[in-house]
């Protein structure tokens, strides 16, 4: 039986993990409202052209958002490895409640001219650099609190509360879709989920701040803190760093064409209704949440490098597939089998990768190594993915954004085939074998 002790300590990690994983829905939420209402907010900031380069402009922005996560990450990397999880994610949403703040309050281009966008962009910047910050600090926190054998369980809820903050923005999105008017929603309605995320990143400020400080934080040795979080300590881990890059780059164009782009390719190529595709959305993303603590609690029996290897196979094999058919269907039931062919797919990279980022360094060094070089990848490929894909359509060469994809999965495939297991070389592990000696 269990122990009143072990029961103890269960609800303890249960509640830090919750408590770590909220803040990170309301980050992702505050991240994806951007993309979900931009096809509602583009013509108020970028008034001339037609929609698709209206798209193209907040896309862009969109992408310029994400050069400002591998400084965000090595800010916040820096400060969470020298002085705390908790401190860490506590700022990180201060700095995205304003960021969403901003852009709610922002006048239209009709009002301010050419200061509408530009204020546009510094906002995004904000919200880029709360976000580098976050991914990194909070893949080490819930690795870290996560107990032994259950890791890619507890931590595939990253991935859970990140697609839950999209598919909040969705939901947000349909219901007022309900309750207002087009006209209204491209006039101000819009404005309503920016305002929503900020004061709800204000309540996950205070409760972060009841969180507990990670064992592992704690127990580091005076000698190891006074190199933490420095890039002189990351270098000394290079063949981690690489690994890092290598696993994210086709994990993160195929997450965000699944996941951001499909919207917008389902409404301007196959032509079906912005009200249906918003459903086809949320309800594929549902399906997505359920998947992850399935597919991490697998990873926990079978280790981590199966889950990758799939998603690598049939990434590479099947993305092009998937969009040459979606792009001839009417049928939003035969839209939705394909968009959640896509996301089962992505499944063996989402679930597990924030753990095997985690399970590649040690301590002084985890948030910075998982974040930096994550944040890296992400801004150059993932943040990229949905303009590339504007691009091409917009020159008539749309198709060809269905091979980039499946290129970049291919690249990533080769990495998982010649990594090792993380599970059975896990610095968290080996840290936790040594205390006990």
């Amino acid at each position: 039986m269990t122990s009143a002790t072990e029961r103890a300590n269960t609800r303890r990690i249960t509640g830090n993990i919750f408590k770590g994983s909220v803040g990170n829905l309301i980050e992702w939420y505050d991240w994806y409202v951007y993309s979900a209402f931009a096809i509602y907010f583009s013509s108020e900031f970028f008034p001339e052209g037609d929609s698709t380069s209206q798209l193209l402009n907040t896309a862009a922005i969109f992408a310029v958002g994400f050069l400002m996560r591998p400084i965000g990450s090595l800010l916040m990397g820096r400060y969470a490895d020298r002085h705390g999880r908790k401190a860490a994610l506590t700022l990180s949403i201060m700095v995205m409640a304003g960021g969403s703040l901003i852009i709610a309050l922002t006048p239209s281009y009709s009002s301010i001219g050419i200061m509408a966008p530009i204020i546009l962009v510094l906002a995004r910047l904000l919200q880029g650099l709360s976000l580098g910050g976050e991914y990194g600090t909070s893949a080490t926190y819930l690795s870290e609190m996560a107990s032994s054998g259950r890791r890619g369980f507890y931590s595939s809820f990253q991935y859970v509360t990140l697609v839950a903050g999209q598919m909040v923005a969705l939901g947000v999105q349909i219901v007022l879709q309900q309750v207002l008017s087009e006209a209204d929603m491209y006039s101000w309605g819009w404005r309503i989920p920016f305002v929503i995320g900020a004061m709800g990143a204000l309540a996950v400020m205070w409760l972060r701040r009841t969180m507990d400080e990670s064992e592992q934080f704690t127990k580091m040795d005076t000698k190891s803190k006074e190199s933490a979080g420095t890039i002189r300590t990351l270098m000394k881990h290079p063949k981690a760093v690489l690994t890092v890059v290598g696993l994210t780059l086709g994990g993160t164009v195929a997450f965000y064409t699944y996941t951001t782009y499909l919207q917008k390719f389902m409404i301007n190529t196959v032509g079906l209704e912005k009200e249906v595709v918003s459903w086809i959305n949320f309800l594929a993303l549902l399906v997505f949440v359920v998947l992850q603590p399935i597919a991490g609690m697998l990873s926990d029996k079978i280790g981590r490098r199966p889950l990758l290897m799939t998603f690598g196979i049939l990434g590479t094999l099947l993305t092009v597939p998937i969009f040459f058919i979606l792009e001839q269907t009417t049928s939003p039931v035969i839209a939705f089998l394909l968009m959640m062919l896509g996301l089962v797919i992505v499944t063996g990279y989402t679930s597990i990768n924030a753990i095997v980022k985690a399970e590649l360094f040690p301590t002084e060094i985890r948030a910075l190594g998982v974040g930096l070089p994550y944040a890296f990848t992400v801004a150059i490929f993932g943040g990229t993915a949905e303009f590339i894909a504007l691009w091409l359509k917009d020159i008539g060469y749309e198709s060809l954004f269905y091979y980039y994809v499946a290129g970049c999965i291919a690249i990533s495939f080769i990495v998982y085939w010649r990594m090792a297991e993380s599970s059975k070389a896990s610095h968290i592990e080996r840290e936790l074998e040594t205390e006990k000696l």
